[in-house]
């Protein structure tokens, strides 16, 4: 269990940053499942790479770097496959 929450807090972070990334650009086309889909992935993804870089970063270590991990990473994934959807359909 302990090796489990780390991924599901990443994942729950994902799609509030996705979402929220998601409703502050308007232009992104992606409904609000593909937001929380795309987020969840992202959050997995920046919460094993902040744990990858920083290591041991005192503040950022435990479920709070799981967390920013997770909602950054998650925000800046639906920000970039918004961002290439609205290009596609023009």
């Amino acid at each position: 269990m302990e090796a489990l929450l780390p991924i599901i807090i990443q994942l729950v972070g994902g799609a509030i940053g996705g979402n929220a990334v998601g409703a502050a650009l308007k232009q992104a086309a992606l409904s609000p499942v593909g937001r929380s889909i795309i987020g969840a992935v992202g959050g997995v993804g920046g919460g094993v790479l902040l744990s990858a870089l920083g290591g041991d970063m005192g503040s950022l270590s435990g479920v709070l770097g799981d967390v920013v991990g997770g909602v950054a990473g998650g925000g800046v994934l639906a920000g970039i496959v918004g961002m290439v959807m609205s290009n596609m359909k023009k």
